[in-house]
Order: structure tokens, then sequence, then C-alpha cells
């Protein structure tokens, strides 16, 4: 599996993807048009995981541990930072083997049985050592997703896993500062936008009340961050949840009158998020803000409500 890179000229030699491909001249997307995959991505994580599984990564990998050292030799600096990288996902017992090459993309990972693994670097990070640390997050992800069983059908999708796991779990920042736009100069390792990166980053850091803003050395990458964390919040703020703003309350109001008389109502937008189930007793399913899980109570007025999930507790009105 190969990690995707984007940049234009002038750039330190950008892969498409986390071991991405070097695309000269092409342009770095932003927003959020893989946001529901995103989503999906979070939800499957914890049911695959576990509540439980995924608290144990409250700490992300510290930027002391990913850096390199100016006098570091750089096969052994790349084998230390591929050993955090295991330690991080607790996967002892697997042994990477780090080479560099000529290639289209910025890393690539066969994926096999193991114990061994064989990741293969683009060789322009042997000049470019502040990088190598999130080509090799993401590839390590590869990995333990390709371990526990976990995947996406079609490798775009899964791709657009591999990056929200690398994020969600903690070693998804160094991919986001990865990214940087200087003039004619750019770059932008993985297959998640900026935009993308940082709302899986935000909602990780809403979560485990860890914030990675201090850790950025690109000014893009804390920009991205900041734009990540308001749609993060937004996820927090939609009905029936009770932080809704006004506008919010006003909409799901009309859209609960319309479903108690579903012949005269075309039902909640699309984009809404909520859906009712009716006619009797009428109940509203919606997603859980913090794993995406489709919650499903009642309609009766403010109801504390916990994510069977992810175990949140959430303050609704119905």
């Amino acid at each position: 599996m190969a990690v995707r890179g984007t940049g234009r000229p002038g750039g330190p030699g950008s892969p498409d993807g986390a071991a991405g491909r070097t695309r000269p001249g092409s342009e770095i997307v932003h927003g959020y048009p893989h946001l529901e995959t995103v989503r999906s991505a979070v939800t499957a994580l914890y049911k695959r995981l576990s509540y439980d599984t995924v608290r144990t990564f409250d700490t992300s990998v510290p930027p002391a541990d990913a850096a390199f050292g100016a006098d570091e030799d750089l096969h052994l600096g790349v084998q230390r930072v591929a050993r955090t990288m295991l330690a991080h996902l607790r996967l002892p017992d697997a042994r990477m083997i780090v080479s560099f090459r000529t290639m289209r993309h910025a890393a690539h990972v066969e994926l096999t049985a193991g114990p061994e693994y064989f990741i293969e670097l683009n060789e322009r990070f042997g000049s470019h050592r502040e990088d190598i640390a999130a080509a090799l997050a993401h590839e390590v992800m590869h990995i333990y997703l390709h371990r526990l069983g976990l995947s996406f059908p079609g490798t775009h999708a899964n791709e657009i896993l591999t990056d929200t796991a690398t994020a969600y779990l903690g070693a998804g920042w160094l991919l986001l500062d990865a990214y940087r736009e200087h003039g004619t100069a750019s770059q932008k390792l993985g297959y998640l936008t900026p935009e993308e990166f940082g709302y899986v980053l935000a909602k990780r850091a809403l979560f485990f009340a860890e914030d990675p803003a201090t850790w950025f050395t690109s000014p893009q990458a804390y920009d991205a961050y900041r734009a990540g964390r308001q749609q993060a919040l937004r996820d927090t703020r939609q009905p029936p949840l009770a932080a809704a703003g006004r506008s919010g309350r006003w909409r799901y109001a009309r859209d609960r009158r319309g479903a108690r008389v579903p012949h005269r109502s075309p039902g909640p937008p699309p984009d809404a998020g909520y859906v009712f189930d009716g006619p009797g007793p009428l109940r509203v399913s919606f997603p859980c803000p913090v794993c995406h899980q489709r919650i499903r109570l009642p309609v009766r007025g403010p109801v504390r409500a916990r994510c069977a999930l992810c175990r949140t507790e959430l303050e609704c009105d119905t």
C-alpha cells in the first residue's frame, strides 16, 4: 500500500499519498470531499477496536520521538523512528526493513502475513528527513489495520481509512505537519485534504483533551487544523443535541411537526443528519457527534443519552 503526496514544482518532491506519488504541477485539494468516508472510518475504528482499546491511544507520538538529530545517521534514524511507530501501535512482534529507492509514491509497504514487513521510502526523504516520520506513520498503520482485518472496499476508500486511523490514534498530526505551501513550492502527504486531517485531529483532541496545535512546524498545517476544528465543533451543535443553535433548533422543531403528519411533509432534508421514525410513537435517529454511530431516541423533549459505542453522554432535546 502506498502513501500519496501532491505538490508543485519547487517543493521537496511531494509524493501523492502517505507514500504518495510525485505529481509535479498538481494542485492541493482543500475542503471536505471525503467527509462521509472519514466519519465511517471513525465509526469502524470504534467497532473494531472497542472503546477501551481506543482509550489506550490517549497520548500521541511525541515530536521529539519523530524528529531526526542534525548528525544522526539516516538509516539508524529511520529504524529508530520505525520502532517508535511500532511501539505506539503495540506491534512489538512486527519487524520492518526500510529502504530508499526512486519511486512514484512517497512510500510503499508490502502487506504479508509477517512478521517481517518491507517498507520502501522515496529517495527524496534522504535529504528531507523531517517528513520520514509522517510517511512511516501511514505505512505502519497499514500494517496495523491489516493485522486487525479492518479495511474498506476499494483502494481509495481504504487509504482514507488509513489516514483517518493514523490521525485518530495519535500519529497523524505528522502527516498534516508535512503540508506546506510556499509560493510556487508546495507539498502534502496523505489522501485526506489538509482540512480533513485537521477535522480528524480536532475530533481526537476533543475526545482525549489533547491539543496538537503547539506541535505544528508548518503555519499552513496549523491553519488547516483550526479550520478542521470548526467543522468538528459543528458536529457537536447539530440538533437534536441541546447545544444546537437557534436556527438549528427552529428547523428541527419544524421537521418534528411535519413528522407527526408525514403525508403533509417531505421530511428533513438529506443533509439534516437526523431522521424521524413514525408515525408513532415518534423516534428520532441521528449520528453521535464523537463516533458517528447512529443513536435512536424517543421524541419527548429534553433527555440525556449515552452512545453505546463510544460511551459519550449527550444532552439532547428531542
